[in-house]
């Protein structure tokens, strides 16, 4: 079967305008959620089959991909004793997502996304059996690690948008803002669960076994994808009518950027957020001098700093699967704003417990307001579009970061680490601020509330 005779529909005229012209006049589904508020509320999209395959193939793959991600980056300090190259060799891997992830949402949207995600598996597999396999060989060189790095890149542009834009196949609307803090969960957890384990094991047994855990790991990730039962998805998108209601790539491209650019509710939780993320998610940079310039505790202090990060973003995903309640643009400005001030109260502390817990609340709300948005986003994109717009959503996001790091790098070396926190802070706060006066503007525009 060819990509065009599997290819689904993307859109048609009439529907494209209507969803433009209505999406902020419909009420978000209501979240309905179970009575008792017992722990296991936290845990109630596992009630579904489809979900639980999924997430629990994720929980196998994602400790594997976590443990080679520490592998590789040994790898390359024994073969280079070089941290640039170190970084040379993640910016490779992350380049084609900033470069492509657009024409990932594309493919994502005309293919059926259970079938894209099983060939996204299996060519992530082969990528760490080839790894594993010049390693034992002693053949690895520093050129095989960046054609692989790229060629994993690759394969993320198509898998990442299409994974995300699969939860609610999987789960519906109902339990979505439940599955998708349940998936930040795991992979909350595996980041810190999968480096620990990698350690352990290349005290014990050296590199190469990571990257073949890593490549077996994906068989419960593929496992999982062929057990789910297709008639039991909850949101499919139909077959072409016809070949002449197919559309090309860049067509399809142009439908996703335009349904962004003219749905308000869309376009602004996108340049918020990540305008926010931009200004205000830089902890790499600015920590390690807070702990050591500022609260003078050292390399243990900035360990336990970077621990509250995690716990953090821990407890948020914890909170918000329990919650399992609707997210609402009023929800995400308020957790930027609350994101903001509690940034400058860390810069301010020169107490290191506050500091702690401040930086933990730090991590907490970004954590949250972060999840709440791409609930919106999923929510309010309609099922043909929802690849695209998921697609944007990482280019933006993700695509600030590294950015965020370069800006405050040059704050901090100009006027210091708590300077250059503060104005970020207040730049996220300006940008919240100036969210809030869009939605305004679009609720009296519209004669609505799709607060």
């Amino acid at each position: 079967m060819t990509a065009e005779e599997i290819a689904q529909p993307i859109d048609r005229c009439s529907q494209k305008h209507r969803a433009s012209e209505s999406v902020l006049e419909q009420e978000a589904p209501v979240i309905v959620t179970p009575p008792k508020k017992n722990l296991l509320r936290a845990f109630s999209s596992l009630r579904q089959r489809n979900y639980r395959l999924s997430w629990s193939g994720q929980l196998i793959s994602l400790l594997g991909t976590y443990m080679q991600s520490i592998g590789e980056v040994w790898l390359v300090l024994q073969l280079t004793h070089s941290p640039w190259q170190i970084g040379l060799v993640g910016a490779l891997q992350a380049l084609p997502v900033l470069l492509f992830s657009l024409f990932g949402g594309v493919f994502a949207d005309r293919w059926p996304r259970r079938r894209v995600l099983l060939c996204t598996q299996t060519a992530a597999m082969i990528q760490a059996l080839l790894l594993w396999s010049l390693i034992i060989t002693g053949s690895i060189q520093l050129w095989h690690l960046y054609i692989l790095a790229l060629l994993l890149g690759l394969t993320n542009c198509l898998g990442r948008p299409t994974s995300q834009a699969f939860v609610v196949e999987l789960v519906g609307r109902e339990d979505l803002p439940n599955a998708i803090a349940l998936n930040s969960l795991l992979s909350q957890t595996m980041r810190i669960v999968g480096p620990g384990i990698a350690g352990i094991i290349i005290a014990a047994s050296g590199v190469p076994i990571l990257f073949l855990l890593n490549a077996l790991s994906f068989l419960a990730a593929i496992t999982g994808l062929m057990l789910i039962k297709k008639n039991a998805l909850h949101a499919q998108t139909l077959q072409p009518a016809s070949a002449s209601e197919r559309q090309s790539t860049w067509r399809s491209l142009r439908e996703g950027v335009d349904y962004t650019w003219h749905t308000p509710e869309v376009l602004l939780l996108i340049l918020v957020v990540g305008v926010a993320l931009l200004f205000g998610s830089n902890f790499n940079v600015v920590l390690p001098l807070f702990a050591t310039d500022i609260l003078h505790a050292g390399a243990t202090g900035f360990g336990f700093l970077s621990a509250a990060l995690g716990v953090g973003a821990l407890l948020s995903v914890l909170w918000q699967a329990w919650s399992n309640r609707r997210s609402t643009i009023r929800r995400v400005l308020l957790g930027v704003v609350i994101f903001g001030i509690l940034e400058i109260a860390f810069a301010c502390s020169h107490s290191y417990l506050l500091s702690v817990v401040l930086i933990a609340g730090v991590s907490f709300t970004e954590t949250a307001f972060a999840m709440q948005t791409v609930t919106t986003l999923q929510l309010v994109a309609p099922d043909h579009l929802r690849g695209r717009v998921m697609s944007i959503q990482i280019l933006f996001f993700d695509g600030s970061l590294p950015l965020g790091y370069v800006l405050m790098g040059w704050l901090s070396g100009l006027y210091g680490p708590v300077s250059a926190m503060i104005v970020g802070a207040l730049l996220c706060l300006l940008v919240a601020g100036a969210g809030w006066v869009w939605l305004k503007a679009a609720q009296r525009s519209r004669h609505i509330d799709f607060s």
